[in-house]
């Protein structure tokens, strides 16, 4: 067990039993991150299943053959028909059209400039951009940066986990459910990987449940 486990174990015995029965958290950053590409396909993924979402991503990738990232300057030249033949909706054209133009003025950061960024500020500048929202930037940080302490509040498998593994009738609140994170600084990430994890395992009973 590493020191975040170890940490946030000590912090609840609920929680130290829900880390023992879990697969271990694993996330790493990505080693060459470029916001462009991991916004853009986000975008793509909204509101759909990860297989429809990845058939409509790829096509939109084939439409630039032989190019491993996306360029900005080409999704701007690019027809709205083409994008809309790929299975881009009119909304998730408009984002990712603005993204691109976000990224070309300096907006979207460089992969270099935004490992030098706090959480807060890539959540500030990346919310410029139409369609991406607080959990998806938040996504975007835990999952691709790597970022030890993203709480994402609004994620509902985070407050379900959490009313499941502390024996609650009623999910938390957002602004609850930050309160509750502060004991989880500066390891929240984790704690959130594992809180998705408790809606894989199944809940055994102990006498922390009858409180």
């Amino acid at each position: 067990m590493n020191l975040p486990e170890q940490y946030l174990s000590a912090t609840d015995p609920r929680v130290a039993a829900l880390i023992a029965r879990s697969l271990r958290y694993n996330i790493k950053p990505a080693p060459l991150i470029r916001p462009f590409d991991a916004l853009a396909e986000s975008i793509a993924y909204q509101q759909l299943s990860g297989k429809a979402a990845a058939t409509i991503f790829g096509r939109v990738r084939a439409l630039y053959p032989r190019r491993k990232y996306l360029d900005p300057e080409k999704i701007l030249a690019t027809p709205d028909e083409s994008f809309r033949a790929a299975g881009l909706s009119r909304s998730k054209i408009a984002a990712v059209k603005d993204l691109a133009a976000k990224t070309i003025d300096g907006t979207v950061p460089s992969a270099r400039a935004i490992a030098r960024m706090s959480d807060e500020e890539i959540i500030l500048r990346l919310t410029e951009v139409r369609g991406i929202g607080r959990w998806t930037v938040e996504m975007l940080l835990l999952f691709d940066l790597g970022r030890p302490d993203v709480w994402p509040v609004d994620d509902y498998g985070v407050r379900k986990g959490f009313a499941k593994i502390f024996g609650r009738r009623k999910l938390p609140t957002p602004k609850q459910l930050m309160k509750f994170g502060e004991k989880w600084r500066p390891y929240r990430s984790v704690a959130a990987w594992y809180f998705w994890r408790a809606l894989d395992v199944p809940k055994k009973t102990s006498r922390f449940d009858q409180r």
